[in-house]
């Protein structure tokens, strides 16, 4: 019984919890301000975006301000064969690269109200903020004699600026309010 009375305690590595220099650059691409104290009329309008965009809104809270949706979708792509096949052929049969076969995309979106004075007297602000990214499920591979197994999964922040645009130029036009960058 005393052998199972010891425990290991790893240590958190420190890089876990620092953001990276480029942390508040994503925040201020994710994030937009309205002059509005509407807090369902913004998540409805979200909700309807997303859902423009070929989400399905999966959960919705909204005493907490929280949409979460998602779309599933191929990850298979034509450059990602000729480059598992120059590979094979390169490495005379060796190695085998795996291939994204599925991705799930998944959008979170949180309003919350933002404090300070507004531009507009007697109007409170709302901040909306949209972050996405992608599960991307591989297919079988091989490098050498170590095999890849099918279904490893891996997920990726979706780091393109247009898609946030999008996303807030058409929530601007369904509710008929500019939105404010931070």
């Amino acid at each position: 019984m005393a052998g199972l009375t010891g425990c290991v305690v790893r240590a958190t590595p420190a890089e876990h919890f620092t953001l990276s220099p480029e942390a508040p650059k994503w925040r201020a691409a994710q994030t937009r301000i309205f002059e509005t104290a509407d807090i369902d009329e913004l998540l409805s309008a979200s909700a309807a975006v997303l859902q423009d965009l070929g989400f399905h809104v999966v959960e919705s809270e909204r005493e907490l301000g929280f949409l979460r949706g998602t779309k599933e979708r191929s990850a298979r792509s034509y450059s990602e064969g000729i480059l598992r096949g120059l590979m094979l052929a390169a490495t005379l049969g060796r190695v085998w690269v795996p291939v994204d076969l599925q991705q799930r995309i998944g959008a979170t979106v949180v309003v919350m109200p933002v404090e300070g004075p507004s531009d507009l007297p007697g109007v409170s602000r709302l901040a909306v903020r949209v972050s996405i990214h992608r599960a991307i499920w591989q297919g079988a591979g091989q490098t050498d004699r170590t095999a890849i197994p099918p279904g490893s999964r891996r997920l990726v922040m979706v780091r393109d600026p247009e898609i946030y645009q999008t996303f807030f130029a058409r929530l601007s036009k369904a509710v008929f309010l500019e939105a404010y960058t931070l």
